[in-house]
């Protein structure tokens, strides 16, 4: 009697073993792709070569989808007065010439997208200093999933008097 009260409890130890251990190996469960931003059936701004004047405001509209849930969105802007590339676009824009900066606008800003979304309209109005150097710039847009993946997408941009 006591060999089979040890077998039962054996085989109750192993089944609960062995369902912790399965439970972390679904890969059906794991988000394993990358969330995407697109410009699908919305007009997306701003676009490559987009230009803006001092003081105006960029209003940001882009798609975001994922297959399991989004995360959050962070938008940056910062300048390329060195012509440097983050080798998202194939787009070429015409270029001033390289300067050293002097007043350059820095934007840096994290935004939450509601809870359970897989497809997400992402709108912003991004007020643009009336004080800060013109010229070429980058507008950076990271979208980070749930699980942790992130996309980038660079747009090169020009700030004009």
């Amino acid at each position: 009697m006591k060999t089979i009260k040890k077998l039962a409890l054996l085989a109750i130890a192993c089944g609960i073993i062995f369902s912790i251990n399965s439970c972390g190996d679904d890969n059906d469960s794991k988000d394993l792709i990358y969330p995407e931003i697109s410009s699908e059936g919305i007009s997306a701004i701003p676009n490559d070569c987009h230009e803006y004047l001092r003081g105006e405001t960029i209003h940001f509209n882009y798609l975001f989808t994922d297959d399991t849930e989004l995360g959050k969105f962070n938008i940056e802007v910062h300048n390329n007065f060195d012509h440097h590339t983050h080798s998202t676009s194939a787009t070429d824009c015409p270029m001033d010439a390289n300067k050293a900066p002097v007043k350059p606008w820095v934007y840096n800003k994290d935004f939450d997208i509601p809870a359970g979304q897989r497809m997400y309209n992402a709108t912003v109005d991004i007020p643009i200093p009336a004080d800060i150097d013109p010229g070429d710039y980058h507008f950076m847009i990271r979208l980070t999933d749930k699980a942790g993946w992130q996309q980038l997408k660079s747009v090169a941009i020009k700030i004009v008097e």
